[in-house]
């Protein structure tokens, strides 16, 4: 029974990211990125915080020597704090600021983020959405709709689930989906998933299909699939 249970999930895992694979193959790229990183700093990720941290560092060194690429840090805590960056192109600037970030007990303010977006793509175009984080405490109907607007505007929103809520993972999928953009599910035990398809999506935002398949040789057979859509 334990071994069905593991396959079962393995094939779960798998169809996830397929599925992510898919969207991201969907979603045009100009090469001239500006990626929205957010973050869920709340305190029930604390337990695997530093963890996330090494791994979304190693997604900004995927960029390093890629050029045209401007991310803006965002992140939630605590009691209504939300903070964004500047829009920031030095990786080495953008890693000390993301690894400065400590998790304080609060609610999720997904809400606030999606309308944070929203407002700075219409300023200027944002090529894409990098979301990480563990649960939802928001009214579920709130956030589609913000999240569809997203996807008129062309923002198309990667959403990283850390864990295993249920009732999460009905939210963040519903959510991406309407963005335009993809779900996948990670735990501490998929490390080199999570670096690899964290780094596609930059990549990706920072220099389309060329830079994806370039950055995709001597991955995971799940990225070579990414980058054979691509060419068809």
């Amino acid at each position: 029974m334990g071994d069905d249970r593991k396959s079962l999930s393995q094939r779960s895992s798998h169809q996830e990211i397929d599925q992510f694979l898919r969207r991201l193959a969907k979603t045009p790229s100009s090469g001239t990125g500006r990626l929205v990183f957010a973050l869920d700093a709340t305190a029930s990720r604390e337990p695997t915080w530093d963890h996330a941290c090494q791994l979304q560092s190693e997604m900004f060194e995927q960029t390093r020597n890629l050029g045209g690429l401007s991310v803006q840090l965002c992140y939630y805590r605590g009691y209504g704090e939300f903070h964004a960056t500047d829009w920031l192109c030095d990786t080495d600037h953008l890693m000390r600021q993301m690894n400065a970030v400590r998790c304080l007990g609060g609610h999720t303010q997904i809400a606030r983020l999606l309308t944070h977006v929203r407002r700075e793509t219409r300023l200027k175009k944002i090529q894409a959405v990098i979301f990480i984080g563990d649960c939802v405490e928001e009214p579920v109907d709130d956030l589609c709709e913000l999240a569809g607007e997203l996807g008129l505007l062309r923002v198309p929103l990667f959403i990283f689930h850390e864990g295993h809520d249920c009732t999460a993972t009905r939210a963040f999928k519903h959510i991406s989906e309407l963005s335009g953009g993809a779900y996948c599910q990670f735990d501490q035990h998929s490390p080199q998933l999570m670096r690899e398809l964290l780094g596609a999506v930059a990549v990706y935002a920072s220099g389309g299909h060329k830079a994806l398949e370039d950055f995709s040789q001597g991955k995971s057979a799940a990225l070579l699939r990414l980058t054979r859509q691509l060419r068809n």
